[in-house]
């Protein structure tokens, strides 16, 4: 064989050989929890700050959606969540082609109503949107989310709410496709890290 024709054979096998470790390379895995296959919700009914007020699971198509538990009286978790998720927000549309939401679910149906919502969420930016429900359609909603949160007692006025600091991110197709577990540390508020939601979206959504 000449060395013209080992040469090029020699360039093939490399090629191939480059090709195979390429596609044998350990991806890059996300460290949030993913649902293999995404989740479908359970059906529900809330009511929404952005128009339609009444909506359902066709309100989570077509976009990517970041959803966690929170109420406007909320002294620490909920402004310091919205206000961290506002300034990552750009970053994660870098990574999508459909439009990324966060909803607020509001925990405190009591206090909490929609034009209080509304201007809650509306300092954030109109990506933000406030939901909300009384008690008998949010439990279950929140539940099946796999979240959590607090009732207060009946006649209470001055209270706070108990709710998960977890984030659920929901595909376009309406599906749950990850949970953001926040982290805990002593004296400090629990917060997803949001360095890690950023890195793992651009996984996910890519």
């Amino acid at each position: 064989m000449s060395s013209r024709w080992l040469i090029i054979v020699g360039g093939l096998l490399a090629a191939v050989a480059g090709l195979f470790a390429f596609i044998n390379m350990p991806q890059e895995q996300p460290e949030a929890l993913v649902y293999q296959p995404p989740r479908a919700l359970a059906p529900f009914e809330l009511e929404s700050t952005a128009a339609p007020t009444k909506i359902d699971s066709e309100a989570l198509k077509g976009q990517w959606t970041l959803l966690f538990t929170g109420y406007t009286y909320c002294p620490d978790i909920c402004p310091t969540t919205l206000s961290s998720l506002k300034s990552i927000l750009p970053q994660l549309q870098k990574h999508a082609e459909k439009p990324v939401k966060v909803w607020m679910i509001s925990v405190d149906p009591q206090r909490d109503s929609l034009d209080r919502l509304k201007e809650y969420t509306g300092y954030f930016g109109e990506q933000f949107v406030g939901v909300r429900a009384e008690h008998p359609q949010l439990f279950p909603f929140v539940r099946d989310l796999g979240l959590m949160y607090s009732v207060p007692e009946e006649g209470e006025e001055n209270y706070l709410v108990n709710h998960s600091a977890a984030i659920i991110l929901v595909n376009p197709d309406g599906k749950r496709l990850a949970i953001f577990n926040a982290t805990h540390e002593p004296g400090a508020i629990p917060t997803v890290d949001m360095e890690q939601l950023v890195r793992d979206f651009a996984i996910l959504a890519g």
